[in-house]
């Protein structure tokens, strides 16, 4: 049965594709070309303008002002669902067939959320294709970006597409009960932090940079305006803001970058902007991604390389953030004793043990995903925060003020059901006044002028707290159900503990509820806004300044405090405190009571809830027809949940790190460690589940052609050539700047790059001398280490069945590059650590090292994960 479903987007189109839209096809005769060559014009007669126009643009690709380089226009989305397959059309002006995707051509991969630093827009997807799999008068290899109307929509229609895309799966023909032995997730977190000495050229050597001995130093710093384009796969994935400094620009701006092709190369290119010219590039920071090392955080100075990877020349260098993640994510009934396990107890009790035992703290966000899951989340909280108030008089003062697991677990739960309403609260306010670059100072030893430029600001300030106040105010009745619930739990529980009767201690159950609302959430917020999506980078120094000036006075509100006790400058605003103090009680008691009977008045459906509802309905019917890794590939909805890859992030975390912190299981030891002892063991079991079914598909032959598939996959319409299948999208537009090398190799098919890339490589890539340091290494880490020791391989006594494998007899194979990683990219091997190149090493080096026995016993780990 055909099924067909609409939304209505916001269409990005380039200037190229706009021009496609408006010009007719029209024929050129051998007559016309002469007379335009006879008057010197050419060939189109009067398009010598929008050549010119084109041309601007080209260097503006989809610049941070997309008036030159595209624009934004409303569009119409159709899906539609055949026996063959699925088209995907866009119209723009209603009947104008702007582009037709075939969406079952498409890996998972391909479609994908897009940063919003790309356009300063929320809620973007973007599709990327290749030839064969589009058509349509944009070009086929043109990324298409469309915008939703809210983030429930965007959410659904990720949803929806990827249900009929194919995901990364591995070992489809061992496991048809599953659909395949696994599947892979990749991501990449990035913050750009600073650079230095940004357009001092200079030689690359191992010698440390002048800043580095004398950090007062700042050789030669040139002033202008920087900024950053992050490339993923060589596609444009992120962009900084523009800063004013000398050479010295400070960002603190975070790129998270989720499900990824496999692994290429990540560059940071730095652009200099000149006025009344085009922008320049500066140099360019390339990481490559295959042996970065996995679920670390690497920190340090990278040098800025001008001329590509293989260049000799230094123009500064940046600091770096970055962790890499790639995972392998197993059925969902591969985690079922792990679960069971970890549903034992209160999920936030887990929290803790991995920070003490472990010193573990990037798996929160992991372990709340799967209790929201679980529906338990705000029961976990509410039993967390009953042993938390002890209703001792001592603790009263300090309550909720420390960072304990309860405190840090509100903060992400906020984080996660509240943003919006953050957004409501303040986030119009804060743009407003970083636009208009309001500068307030009130500190009479900062500000250097008389008293009456004090009162002039500290008018300026209240001014300011109040248009702050007033939009914190009407937002009140936004907040949502979810924080509505928790603040009302919190404050009838300091109700009950401290069985408030006397004035002393009426406030504290409205002080423990602005604890977490305004303490943990608003204030912060207000504080550093680019932290919570409300800007997209730092503010400038003296904006900051006001900023914290206000947020200030909101906490000292929010306190319930209108006496200004610490700085004598700031009793300019106890009116404005004095004034505002009941309106600050009725908003605390309004976030804390649930709304009732609120859903009673039933109000009749939009259209757009009817299509919603339609989708979801379409994805549980897909669901129950697809194998089990197909269906739990979907994301669930509406928190684009994936629980198997969850559980996979919190076993490869927890195995690593384990045998970082070499812990060892106490069988002697209190119920608690035994506990953790148990969740420890489930963990190792799921990560030698994964280095079976590893080896196991790389112990059998690839499927022939004539092996019926899992499936039926529905045939290709015969006017479509098959396309080769992308392991990333099409590159886009580079902006006349130079890609590395590695963007220039032929696509391969899809595959995880946690294994040796394809023997076939051209000479031409051989680029690199294993003399020289690697060009993205930080600074702070350049040391002689061991370029071709594979981390997984470094153990001296590997597991029974890994022995077992690697006495297989190996044919004759070419040499490899990349090194060999197992299932969670931490083999389940026990190993030394040992110091990570971050830069992939050479060809010629790894055809020296093929000779060794050894080394040869080890290549059948090369060839795990190449068969699909």
């Amino acid at each position: 049965m055909e099924r067909e479903f609409y939304v209505s987007v916001e269409l990005y189109v380039s200037a190229k594709a706009a021009a496609a839209l408006k010009k007719p096809p029209t024929k050129k005769t051998s007559n016309d070309k002469r007379d335009n060559a006879a008057r010197g014009t050419p060939s189109g007669g009067g398009e010598g303008a929008s050549k010119k126009v084109k041309e601007k643009t080209s260097w503006l690709g989809i610049g941070r002002s997309s008036t030159g380089a595209g624009q934004w226009r409303p569009a119409r989305c159709k899906l539609v669902e055949e026996e063959e397959g699925c088209l995907l059309n866009i119209y723009v002006d209603d009947t104008i067939l702007y582009r037709s995707i075939y969406m079952y051509l498409l890996n998972h991969t391909d479609i994908r959320a897009i940063h919003r630093s790309l356009f300063d827009r929320r809620n973007c997807l973007g599709i990327f294709s290749v030839a064969g799999q589009v058509r349509g008068a944009a070009p086929p290899t043109e990324p298409l970006y469309i915008q939703f109307e809210d983030e429930d929509a965007a959410n659904i229609w990720l949803a929806l597409l990827r249900s009929y895309a194919m995901p990364e799966v591995y070992g489809r023909w061992l496991s048809p009960e599953d659909g395949g032995l696994y599947r892979m997730w990749r991501q990449v977190d990035l913050t750009c932090i600073q650079g230095r000495n940004l357009g001092v050229t200079r030689p690359l050597s191992d010698e440390p940079s002048v800043a580095d001995q004398d950090p007062k130093v700042d050789a030669d710093a040139i002033d202008m305006d920087v900024y950053c384009e992050i490339f993923a796969n060589g596609v444009l994935s992120g962009r900084t803001t523009v800063k004013k400094g000398i050479g010295s620009p400070d960002w603190h701006e975070r790129f998270v970058l989720s499900d990824l092709p496999p692994f290429e190369n990540l560059e940071i290119v730095v652009w200099r902007e000149k006025r009344l010219s085009k922008p320049a590039i500066l140099g360019t920071v390339v990481i490559v991604l295959v042996n970065f090392r996995r679920g670390e955080t690497v920190e340090g100075w990278f040098p800025v390389l001008h001329g590509g990877q293989a260049s000799s020349t230094q123009v500064g260098e940046m600091r770096l953030k970055v962790r890499v993640d790639e995972e392998i994510i197993l059925p969902y009934h591969a985690y079922a004793r792990l679960l069971k396990t970890l549903h034992s107890r209160n999920h936030l009790d887990w929290m803790r043990d991995l920070e003490s035992k472990l010193k573990m703290k990037n798996v929160n966000n992991n372990i709340l995903s799967v209790a929201i899951a679980k529906n338990v989340l705000l029961e976990n909280i509410m039993e967390l925060a009953d042993r938390e108030v002890d209703g001792t008089l001592s603790s009263h003062n300090t309550l909720f003020r420390g960072n304990t697991v309860f405190t840090k677990t509100v903060e992400l739960y906020m984080s996660w059901y509240g943003m919006a309403f953050l957004e409501v609260s303040v986030g119009t306010t804060i743009r407003r006044l970083c636009s208009e670059k309001v500068a307030i100072e009130v500190d009479p030893v900062r500000i250097g002028k008389g008293p009456k430029a004090i009162e002039k600001n500290v008018e300026l300030l209240v001014t300011w707290c109040r248009e702050f106040w007033v939009h914190i105010y009407a937002a009140r009745t936004q907040c949502p159900p979810e924080l509505r619930r928790l603040f009302e739990h919190i404050r009838k529980l300091v109700e009950n503990r401290y069985r408030i009767r006397d004035d002393q201690n009426r406030e504290l159950p409205w002080q423990s509820v602005s604890a977490f609302c305004f303490l943990r959430f608003i204030v912060p917020a207000i504080l550093h806004p680019h932290l919570f999506g409300l800007l997209p980078g730092l503010p400038d120094v003296p904006i900051q300044r006001s900023l914290t000036l206000i947020a200030k006075v909101v906490q000292s509100l929010a306190n319930l405090n209108p006496t200004v006790q610490k700085e004598e400058y700031m009793r300019g605003v106890k009116d404005f405190l004095n004034d505002s103090l009941h309106a600050m009680i009725d908003y605390i008691v309004v976030v804390s009571t649930p709304e009732v009977g609120s859903k009673a008045p039933s109000t009749p459906q939009t259209s757009d809830q009817h299509e919603r509802l339609r989708i979801m309905n379409a994805l549980r019917q897909r669901g129950a027809t697809t194998p089990v890794l197909y269906r739990e590939a979907i994301p669930l909805l509406p928190h684009l949940l994936d629980i198997p890859r969850h559980l996979a992030i919190i076993t490869s975390v927890v195995v690593r790190y384990s045998r970082t912190q070499n812990f060892q299981p106490n069988k002697s030891a209190g119920p608690e460690d035994k506990f953790f002892s148990e969740f420890s063991s489930r963990c190792l079991e799921v990560e030698e589940q994964a280095l079976f079914r590893v080896s196991k598909l790389a112990a059998k032959p690839r499927r022939q052609h004539s092996e019926p598939a899992i499936f039926p996959i529905p045939p290709m319409p015969a006017n479509i050539p098959l396309p080769p299948s992308p392991s990333s999208p099409m590159k886009m537009s580079s902006r006349g700047r130079k890609l590395s090398n590695a963007r220039a190799r032929a696509r391969k098919p899809s595959r995880p790059s946690t294994v040796s890339s394809s023997p076939d490589r051209s000479p031409g890539s051989r680029r690199e001398s294993t003399s020289r340091k690697p060009r993205n290494t930080p600074a702070a880490e350049m040391e002689p280490v061991t370029l071709f020791q594979s981390p997984a391989l470094s153990s001296p006594s590997p597991s029974p069945a890994a022995e077992a494998f690697g006495e297989r007899v190996l044919r004759p194979r070419p040499p490899f590059i990349h090194h060999p990683r197992s299932s969670s990219t931490d083999s389940p091997l026990a190993r030394n650590r040992v110091p990570d190149p971050l830069m992939s090493p050479t060809s010629e080096s790894s055809v020296e090292l093929t000779d060794d026995p050894a080394k040869k016993r080890r290549n059948i780990f090369r060839s795990i994960l190449t068969r699909r």
